[in-house]
């Protein structure tokens, strides 16, 4: 009971700094995953070689200084020529996060539906 007293008075004086938050969540190839997955699925890679393919993608745009969305389309075919310009649609912290609409997903939509569901459920 104590732990939760505290954890309720660390959330109610809590503040976002949502700059900071946004750059730490597009740090680090957060969306390699989702560049993965979309070649298995658009270009049905097997997984080996989509990973593959994700990791020189990763490489190039590390020794570029910049983000995988920063990547051209002509440098990402240079890796593979399939790759289209949809993949644009998977890579990014918000197209990533708004891909999730499984049950209990981060798209905002299913976010809405769950803090309504539990807004009754607590009263």
């Amino acid at each position: 009971m104590l732990g939760l007293a505290a954890m309720e008075g660390m959330v109610r004086d809590m503040t976002a700094n949502r700059d900071a938050l946004a750059a730490a969540a597009a740090s680090g190839f957060s969306t390699a995953t989702d560049l993965a997955d979309w070649l298995v699925r658009a270009l049905n890679l097997p997984f080996r070689e989509a990973h593959h393919v994700t990791g020189s993608l990763v490489k190039m745009a590390e020794d570029a200084g910049i983000d995988l969305p920063d990547l051209t389309l002509e440098q990402m075919q240079s890796v593979h020529s399939g790759i289209t310009g949809d993949v644009f649609d998977v890579l990014g912290v918000d197209n990533s996060v708004r891909s999730r609409i499984s049950y209990g997903g981060t798209a905002p939509e299913q976010v809405r539906l769950h803090v309504a569901r539990w807004k009754e459920v607590l009263g």
